[in-house]
């Protein structure tokens, strides 16, 4: 049987969460709510995400629903208590738009070189404003080289830690003795 459309609308959610929960543990502004997603920040269509899920009883009413993009809605906890959504999204908040996802790419960055990205940049000798000169040309040049996985629309952390890596290797190929 197919279940019905969500008739509860992105503002009856904003409006309903604005006075309860404190937009300082969100990634978003309330302002922006109806459009930037709650866990990346990311300007991005919104889908209304259950809380506790509708396949464990979760009911279509803006107290159980947050405005997730698409990309967070895959990865949000799918259990019946509420106070997991929001552990979630508060582990999550990013201080800046728009940089949720790069430092996702931070933290594989380190996973995977065991160092981090920052610590590359000064063992390197590179002061901030070297970089800043050097920086928009070199990503422009990396940005060539690299791709989305098919059938995804955006960069995984995985290719964004690759990024990173194919910098420091460029900087350290180019660095000035």
């Amino acid at each position: 049987m197919k279940r019905k459309a969500i008739t509860t609308s992105i503002n009856e959610i904003v409006d309903y969460w604005t006075n309860r929960i404190d937009e300082c543990c969100l990634s978003v502004d309330w302002s922006e709510a109806d459009t930037h997603c709650w866990r990346c920040g990311c300007e991005k269509n919104l889908e209304r995400c259950h809380i506790i899920p509708h396949s464990l009883g979760g009911i279509d009413s803006p107290k159980n629903l947050v405005l997730l993009c698409k990309r967070c809605h895959a990865e949000c906890p799918n259990v019946k208590d509420e106070e997991i959504i929001w552990d979630w999204l508060k582990a999550y908040k990013s201080t800046f738009y728009e940089t949720f996802w790069f430092n996702r790419g931070m933290l594989e960055y380190e996973f995977i070189y065991k160092k981090k990205f920052t610590q590359e940049i000064i063992d390197l000798g590179m002061d901030h404003d070297m970089l800043e000169k050097q920086y928009k040309e070199i990503f422009e040049n990396l940005f060539k080289k690299v791709s989305t996985h098919f059938a995804q629309p955006y960069m995984n952390s995985a290719t964004i830690a690759g990024l990173f890596r194919m910098m420091i290797k460029n900087l350290e190929k180019n660095k000035t003795p």
